[in-house]
């Protein structure tokens, strides 16, 4: 039975080192240390979230529609996976989208957003 791979330590959190591949079919076994690609430490909503951005070529209005979710959860979502992969958000403050309070409140209480989703779209205002 094969489990999905774990990127953090379950003990401390700290990220953990692959140091052993091994084959099935033949058995052969290489230990040294392994690095895992930047994809390997998102979560599995993320990397659906990836799927569905990349099935719809990048088209938003097509994300929202097939995740059921408005444009900031889109752009929300979407920068939280650019963070998660590394890549600083390169906006100047005059170019930050702005977004109106009332909305974030709202899509708060539908549950369309999560309480760090709604203080995250707060606080890039």
């Amino acid at each position: 039975m094969s489990y999905p791979i774990i990127t953090n330590c379950p003990v401390c959190s700290e990220q953990l080192k692959i140091t052993k591949l091994h084959c099935s079919h033949c058995h052969t076994t290489i230990e040294n240390e392994f690095e895992l690609a930047r994809w390997a430490s998102l979560s599995t909503e993320q990397l659906f979230f990836i799927e569905v951005f990349l099935k719809t070529r990048g088209n938003i209005k097509e994300v929202e529609k097939e995740l059921g979710i408005s444009y900031p959860t889109v752009r929300g979502k979407l920068n939280d996976i650019i963070g998660a992969l590394g890549y600083a958000d390169k906006k100047s403050n005059d170019e930050k989208e702005t977004v109106d309070k009332s909305k974030i409140i709202s899509m708060l209480e539908s549950g369309e957003i999560s309480a760090d989703e709604a203080l995250r779209l707060l606080k890039n205002e």
